[in-house]
């Protein structure tokens, strides 16, 4: 069998697999074993063995896990709840004001837990009955929380850039600072949006009665809940960009500073650190495996020739390397339909970063694309992760149909946001590159 054959054999054998219905972690962990038996002999299996090690020996990861935990310590001590009611306070009187409560609330989210399910299931709960209840069009509102709640993909500390930046060796400082750009840009973008579409249908999300609207006081008085969480985004945020500390310091520190909220605001007991600790190692034990299937695969991958093929494919694409660029990131928006995003971090982009390396793409620019297209794939149909979240916290009568129509126009806005990055690269870097000269 011709060898350029057996990279071809491996990809057919992973998505059969996931075709079955076998999780991606497992698939890929089977795939490498079969193919380094048949191919080199028993001795080769101690490849996973080597994956599991070099997963386990990572002190980059441990930030995930931590960064897990503060989110839903915050989340199960009702921080979320709080911010939600202060924020809607003071937007509740404009036509789409709950829907820019929703905006700035995923934002701050994103800000202090890195985790797109606490987001979008926390928006979920807590924003979507109240712009229902005000009678906001149900497919924006779906579609905001959505939206909202991914923002803690691209908005610091997010757990998925820690394993960019793992996998790849970009500066996760880096990173986060570009992601904080590329953040509130797309914030901006859901707000316009908003906006624009209530002026033309003033219907579509209509201000609060006038009756129901806060007083100044009680404006001033909700920013009280606002205090700490902003106290810990900059202090986590703050002492990673700065170099203070390494974002698994600033993870540490960032639990810490989540159970001392808890504890100031009287809501935290062992409950909730018991089923947080639970929480947190059931995530972090799937992203362990996905890591380490991943591993061994892109070892065997390697050896049989497959990045040599995919290379060679690359250099020899027409269009030179805008048009590789293209096809990567096409590649990587259909395996966001499909794969949990932590996967196609390890599966990946170790074989495609290095392509767009060589041909003179910023590998910190290239992360931020990356990531902006994870986001992506966190709204595309038919297996989007957040299309679910949703689906896991609205009323019965709510059908999957529904909330993949509500996905679109967001979906839309954040591949703008893909396209605006490509045209204009040093918007988004001006801010790591030049104010922290990453």
């Amino acid at each position: 069998m011709s060898g350029d054959m057996l990279p071809l054999l491996m990809f057919a054998a992973l998505f059969l697999l996931l075709a079955a219905g076998v999780p991606i972690a497992f698939s890929l962990s089977a795939v490498a074993i079969v193919f380094s038996y048949f191919l080199w002999g028993p001795g080769a299996l101690n490849i996973l063995i080597s994956a599991t090690w070099g997963a386990m020996n990572n002190f980059v990861i441990i930030a995930v896990p931590l960064f897990i935990y503060m989110s839903y310590i915050l989340q199960k001590t009702n921080v979320v709840e709080d911010l939600y009611d202060a924020f809607y306070k003071w937007s509740g009187g404009l036509r789409g004001g709950l829907a820019i409560a929703t905006v700035i609330v995923g934002a701050f989210l994103g800000a202090v837990s890195g985790v797109v399910a606490a987001g979008v299931i926390g928006l979920g709960l807590i924003g979507l009955p109240q712009m229902l209840k005000y009678k906001y069009d149900k497919n924006v509102s779906m579609g905001i929380v959505m939206a909202s709640g991914t923002l803690g993909q691209i908005i610091p500390p997010s757990t998925n850039m820690v394993l960019y930046g793992a996998v790849t060796g970009v500066s996760i400082g880096g990173l986060f600072a570009g992601g904080l750009t590329a953040g509130i840009f797309l914030g901006v973008m859901y707000v316009a949006y908003v906006l624009i579409r209530s002026f033309i249908k003033p219907d579509l999300c209509p201000p609060l009665p006038p009756d129901e609207r806060a007083s100044f006081k009680e404006k001033m008085l909700a920013l009280k809940s606002v205090f700490l969480p902003s106290l810990l985004i900059i202090l986590v945020l703050g002492s990673i960009l700065s170099g203070m500390a390494s974002p698994t310091e600033a993870a540490a520190f960032g639990a810490a500073g989540a159970m001392l909220i808890g504890l100031i605001k009287k809501r935290l007991n062992w409950e909730i650190v018991f089923s947080s600790c639970y929480e947190t190692l059931s995530i972090t034990a799937m992203v362990g495996w996905v890591m380490i299937g991943a591993t061994a695969f892109g070892s065997v991958f390697s050896g049989v020739g497959g990045n040599r093929l995919v290379s060679q494919l690359a250099m020899n694409m027409p269009g030179g390397a805008v048009m590789v660029l293209i096809a990567s990131s096409i590649f990587y928006f259909i395996l966001g339909m499909f794969l949990e995003p932590g996967a196609i971090i390890f599966f990946a982009v170790p074989i495609i970063a290095p392509i767009l390396a060589r041909l003179g793409y910023d590998p910190l620019w290239v992360g931020l694309v990356f990531n902006v297209l994870l986001q992506c794939g966190y709204l595309s149909p038919p297996f989007g992760f957040s299309l679910f979240y949703l689906k896991g916290v609205t009323p019965k009568d709510v059908t999957i149909t529904e909330i993949y129509r509500a996905s679109l126009p967001f979906l839309a806005l954040q591949v703008v946001c893909v396209a605006i990055m490509f045209v204009f690269p040093d918007f988004f870097l001006w801010f790591p590159k030049h104010v922290l000269g990453l």
